[in-house]
């Protein structure tokens, strides 16, 4: 079956550095809490994993943004844990604790165990892009994404969320053969997951090392950035005829930028923290920049969003060669006012027009 022709591809071009009349935008969690359809259809879920199983519910909520805003790209609705949910690890969301493993893998045994999972224990995450894509029609694109190998190995060995990584830092220290084996994995079940997405019919890939920017310099390199690396090098980079862009997103990794950009990814996402000019500089325009909006910036009223949204904007300057797709430096609050949302993709269509030449 032939792909429907991407009426809005400004999203895709931006990540390949191509000229595009205006910034797009989408906004990481943009499918989320903060919106009233999106609770409502939770509640007829039941539960999370009810609601990210399904591939009619998953579809629903994918599309509730873009039917609200007009942003630049859809992306998938789902978590960063269904592959060690595959694994077997036993994976719950617990009310205002968030996700839990049953199953957590601390050691030498629990690792003997671990195996990269049948990708059909995950049919229902490419089953939900093939229909978020029929729904699409060519509206926009379409992110699927994934966790990094460290970030999931960090919920992997802690169980839950941390404050301190305390026990897999632990293993880092005392045992890193066994963190690089848990690594290894799932550095080969991220590349076959994404590779399936971009399959079933994902436009671009996003890969979330969310919490990359805990470790000391030195090991960021070994436990996340060398993994997130192979991830990228092993994706399919064609499809349908088009180029599939991968976006890497390490959370306070601003001072490893460089090293970052390397990887062979064609975008490289920033938290609220960087600054958009000097990172530029220090890349060159070798790879189109995510982001930076602080998510909080949306809770000044509509005044101070435009002038945030401007401030971003003018960070990165003009764009000439180099690309800037507009987002929130980390995801969306669930306490945000949408019209926030509205007001900030008003004020970054408008005013990033004048920073391009077409």
């Amino acid at each position: 079956m032939t792909a429907p022709i991407l009426k809005n591809d400004i999203f895709l071009r931006s990540l390949l550095r191509e000229p595009v009349p205006y910034t797009p935008l989408w906004l990481m969690r943009q499918a989320g809490r903060y919106l009233p359809e999106y609770n409502e259809t939770r509640a007829r879920a039941g539960s999370f994993l009810a609601l990210a199983q399904n591939r009619e519910y998953a579809c629903e909520v994918t599309l509730q943004p873009l039917l609200r805003f007009d942003l630049d790209a859809a992306i998938l609705f789902s978590d960063i844990l269904t592959i060690p949910h595959a694994m077997g690890l036993g994976l719950d969301f617990l009310p205002g604790e968030g996700p839990r493993f049953a199953h957590p893998v601390r050691s030498e045994d629990d690792v003997k165990k671990l195996a990269v999972p049948d990708l059909s224990r995950l049919q229902y995450v490419f089953d939900a892009i093939s229909l978020i894509r029929k729904e699409l029609d060519g509206k926009v694109p379409l992110i699927g994404f994934a966790g990094s190998p460290w970030t999931v190995g960090c919920y992997m060995v802690e169980g839950q969320g941390s404050s301190d990584y305390r026990l897999i830092k632990t293993m880092l220290y005392s045992r890193p053969d066994l963190l690089h084996r848990i690594l290894e994995i799932n550095t080969q079940s991220t590349i076959e997951y994404l590779n399936a997405q971009i399959q079933a019919g994902a436009q671009a890939v996003m890969i979330f090392d969310s919490w990359g920017g805990v470790l000391a310099d030195g090991q960021f390199q070994e436990f996340s950035l060398a993994y997130t690396r192979k991830v990228v090098q092993g994706l399919i980079r064609e499809h349908e005829g088009r180029t599939v862009p991968a976006i890497v997103f390490t959370k306070g990794g601003a001072q490893w930028i460089e090293q970052i950009a390397a990887c062979g990814c064609a975008a490289v996402g920033l938290d609220w923290t960087a600054n958009l000019a000097q990172v530029r500089q220090r890349t060159g325009d070798s790879v189109a920049l995510q982001g930076n909006l602080d998510p909080m910036a949306l809770f000044g009223g509509e005044a101070a969003i435009r002038a945030q949204a401007r401030r971003v904007i003018d960070d990165f300057g003009p764009v000439k060669n180099g690309g800037h797709v507009f987002n929130l430096g980390h995801g969306i609050s669930r306490f945000t006012p949408p019209e926030a949302v509205t007001a900030l993709v008003d004020e970054v269509h408008t005013y990033s027009r004048s920073k391009h030449q077409i």
